[in-house]
């Protein structure tokens, strides 16, 4: 749950009713793509059970899931049976078939295929914390964020996104970050983890990584000096929760820590989705108000 983090801020004040929510939702189920469909999306019960709400509340956060599901047909295949369609019109007819007759073939052959075509699907977790006035969507994909955005704006009447701005940035933040000697000197609950990659912005677009890699302050400070700059940088939370930290303040490869959820899931629902959910969103609303906090805060 929650393996990547982007994050929005809602309007001011939005915060319908859980009963408003499921409304609107219900409007537009998910219906499997139909026999000629290359994509078909709607919401689905986040607890994954067929019949169940498609909004759960737990603890004061609302989580909702949208399932996208997708049919495509290989491109070799389309442009194979394209050429054997172009010969044979040449052979009988003698001519070449244009550009725009060639795109109608081309197209007619992919409705073809299609129904023969294996679907596939996916789901993105949305997450709403009307206390922080914050809206998460487990994707950092640019394209998958914007479908999951634009359905929720058309699900509800009145809803605003937009994503988090700050005072500092994540990737001056960052540089500061990697030139520190003393780990005392890091925002608070924040540490340094072992991953991080720094790019320059000359023509070349110079790329260096290092993956499990001890982040040197002496080895950065040169690299910083050459010009590159980072964009991602491995962080560690209160030992909690690790994640890497993207310059459009994003976090991917989200990571609980060992003992996170044993020490805090209740002998009643040890190991189920509401306890799972309830550590999840309480780590995570903890983690970025730390975040915000070492970024300078939010602007408006």
């Amino acid at each position: 749950m929650f393996k990547n983090v982007t994050v929005y801020r809602t309007s001011p004040g939005w915060a319908p009713a859980v009963e408003q929510l499921e409304e609107a939702l219900a409007a537009t189920p998910f219906v499997p793509c139909g026999a000629t469909q290359e994509k078909s999306f709607g919401w689905v019960p986040p607890r994954g059970d067929a019949h169940a709400a498609l909004v759960e509340s737990i603890g004061g956060h609302r989580l909702m899931s949208l399932m996208i599901e997708t049919k495509a047909v290989p491109g070799s295949v389309v442009q194979r049976l394209l050429e054997e369609r172009t010969a044979a019109i040449e052979a009988s007819t003698g001519r070449k078939p244009g550009r725009k007759e060639s795109r109608d073939m081309k197209e007619e052959l992919v409705r073809e295929l299609l129904p023969m075509a294996f679907p596939k699907t996916s789901r993105v977790m949305v997450w709403h914390d009307p206390e922080h006035q914050r809206l998460l969507l487990d994707t950092t994909s640019t394209a998958r964020a914007d479908e999951v955005t634009t359905a929720l704006v058309r699900a509800f009447d009145g809803l605003q996104l937009s994503l988090l701005d700050t005072a500092t940035s994540p990737q001056v933040a960052m540089t500061n970050w990697l030139t520190l000697t003393d780990v005392d000197e890091w925002p608070p609950h924040l540490a340094p983890g072992r991953e991080v990659e720094l790019k320059s912005s000359d023509e070349q677009k110079s790329v260096v990584r290092f993956t499990r890699h001890h982040l040197d302050a002496e080895q950065m400070q040169m690299h910083i000096a050459q010009g590159k700059l980072p964009t991602q940088m491995g962080l560690d939370w209160d030992g909690r929760v690790a994640f890497v930290l993207t310059e459009s303040l994003q976090l991917r490869k989200v990571s609980f820590l060992d003992g996170v959820f044993e020490d805090n899931a209740s002998s009643e629902d040890s190991g189920g989705f509401d306890a799972d959910v309830a550590i999840a969103t309480g780590e995570l609303s903890a983690l970025l108000n730390d975040l915000l906090a070492a970024l300078g805060g939010q602007t408006d």
